[in-house]
Order: C-alpha cells, then sequence, then structure tokens
C-alpha cells in the first residue's frame, strides 16, 4: 500500500489585501461624502421653489375667484399679500420681499427661505373684498 500524503491548505484572506480593500473604501467614501453634503442646498432650493409655485397658483386660483365675482378672494396689492392665497399661509421662517402690485397686473416676486435661498414668483393683484 502506498503512503499518500495530502496536505490541506486553509483558503482566505491576508492581511496584505484586507488593508488594500479598507483603503479602497476609505478612498470610496472621502469621494462620495462631499456629494451627500451638498443635498442639504440642493433640497432647501427644491423646497423653496416649491413654495414658489403654491404661490404662484394660489394667486392665480384668487385672481379667478375675484373675476367670477365670487367673493371669496383676499386682497393682493403687494406681493406680501400673495400669502394669504394659499392655505395656512407662508411656512415659518420664510419671507416674500415686498413690491406693489394693481389690480388685475401680474409682478414677478420674491420668496426668502431660512437658509438664504430664493425663488420668483407670480402674485396677481386684487382689490379688496
Amino acid at each position: 500500500m502506498q503512503n499518500i500524503n495530502i496536505q490541506k491548505t486553509q483558503g482566505g484572506f491576508t492581511l496584505i489585501e484586507l488593508v488594500i480593500v479598507i483603503v479602497i473604501l476609505g478612498i470610496l467614501a472621502a469621494v462620495a461624502v462631499p456629494r451627500f453634503i451638498d443635498l442639504s442646498n440642493e433640497a432647501d432650493q427644491a423646497a423653496v421653489a416649491g413654495v414658489a409655485g403654491s404661490l404662484s397658483s394660489g394667486s392665480a386660483i384668487n385672481y379667478a375667484a375675484y373675476k367670477a365675482g365670487n367673493g371669496n378672494f383676499v386682497e393682493v396689492s403687494n406681493c406680501t399679500g400673495a400669502a394669504g392665497t394659499i392655505e395656512g399661509g407662508l411656512p415659518t421662517d420664510y419671507t416674500i420681499t415686498a413690491g406693489a402690485v394693481a389690480v388685475d397686473t401680474a409682478v414677478d416676486c420674491t420668496l426668502n427661505s431660512p437658509e438664504g435661498n430664493t425663488a420668483t414668483f407670480q402674485a396677481i393683484g386684487t382689490p379688496a373684498p
């Protein structure tokens, strides 16, 4: 009978392979983190644009109610008056730059967020009900 010597080899990663993988993951994380940090500013800009869109829509609906003789409209003689055209008013700490709005006239107004981003919306002038 022959004596066969079979040697078992263990599979696994060497320490140097593990260190290289950790270094590569660290480099990828260092490149990706600044991209995610910048997303908060983009989210605020999108929120400001959304509120500005609501103000434009609310102002248009308010003007339509005025023209229809509905009586359920609010006065918009200044850009700031457009805040009364949306349910619940402006979100906390948002401001509108003042500017005169004549009756039956559309004016571009500026909305400011607490973080300093701005968006433009259109206010349409209506008289006092």
